[in-house]
């Protein structure tokens, strides 16, 4: 998404695991808590393939197996059912049994669980986890006011869930390609990471498109002017909720033959891109993170 939440989206799927929950707070502001010491919270996150990265265009090599997805349910403006503050974000439910993801060389049928944004701190402070050749994407945002219109319904339950643990019905209808629009989602970078926060368990394979949403700037100033880490009466606002870029430690980044900026490199055939994970959807400024698991 780009002006948003994105610049950059991106979409990862996590392997279907069962883990421990983590049992010490974490937090994005707090030194005690903050994203520097959770190789002290949870072992995984200490991981040698940890999440976000720097994606180095003149790196990524060519995969021909990286087709395009098939989404299903996409289009169908009931699928969001619930927005909640958890503290650490903003999470939207999704109607997972009518929501699902293949192609793209994925290992299977993936079903749309929900999905969360990051952000920096208004629309001129960037917020985004991944970044590409050293660029973190502000959400970007357009001179217009109030648009896209879906975001804008999105971004008026904001004032409903302002505390932690505050959550609201979605009774807008907004799909999720509404939530998308002008993106090719033909067009991506590969790469084995992990998720973004603690636990921080690896095995996600991520999928972060191209092209940016275009949101614009009055929209995205909302995330970071009307949602709190815990009561809006005695706590502080929720900004830069975003996990620091990781070591890339030798890991390959791949995308299709064209449209890779730089040089491609053909990727040897026993490199092969496989492990199922999670699904997110990443953007700019922010990050929209499409969760899903696999489908059985």
């Amino acid at each position: 998404m780009s002006v948003l939440f994105v610049s950059c989206l991106a979409v990862c799927l996590l392997p279907f695991v069962h883990t421990a929950p983590v049992s010490v707070a974490w937090c994005y502001h707090m030194p005690w808590c903050s994203d520097t010491v959770w190789s002290t919270i949870s072992k995984e996150c200490n991981g040698t393939e940890q999440s976000p990265i720097n994606i180095v265009t003149a790196d990524v090599q060519a995969n021909t197996n990286l087709t395009s997805f098939n989404f299903t349910g996409y289009d169908d403006d009931t699928n969001l059912i619930e927005i909640k503050n958890t503290g650490h974000s903003i999470k939207v439910a999704l109607d997972h049994e009518k929501m699902h993801v293949e192609g793209g060389d994925l290992p299977g049928l993936f079903t749309s669980m929900q999905f969360h944004l990051h952000w920096g701190n208004g629309s001129t402070m960037p917020g985004s986890e991944h970044t590409v050749d050293g660029k973190q994407y502000p959400m970007e945002g357009t001179n217009d006011t109030g648009k896209p219109e879906s975001w804008k319904t999105l971004t008026s339950y904001l004032a409903d869930v302002a505390n932690a643990g505050d959550e609201a019905c979605i009774t807008e209808y907004i799909s999720m390609n509404d939530l998308l629009p002008g993106v090719d989602r033909t067009k991506y970078y590969r790469y084995h990471g992990s998720l973004t926060t603690p636990n921080c368990n690896e095995g996600v394979m991520w999928t972060i498109f191209k092209e940016p949403v275009k949101v614009s700037k009055d929209l995205i100033d909302l995330f970071s002017t009307n949602v709190f880490i815990n009561k809006a009466s005695s706590s502080s606002l929720m900004t830069n909720n975003f996990r620091h870029i990781q070591p890339i430690n030798g890991r390959i980044v791949t995308s299709q033959v064209t449209d890779v900026a730089g040089p491609i490199v053909p990727l040897p055939t026993n490199s092969c891109l496989s492990d199922p994970s999670v699904s997110q959807t990443e953007v700019s400024q922010s990050t929209f993170d499409l969760v899903m698991e696999e489908y059985w």
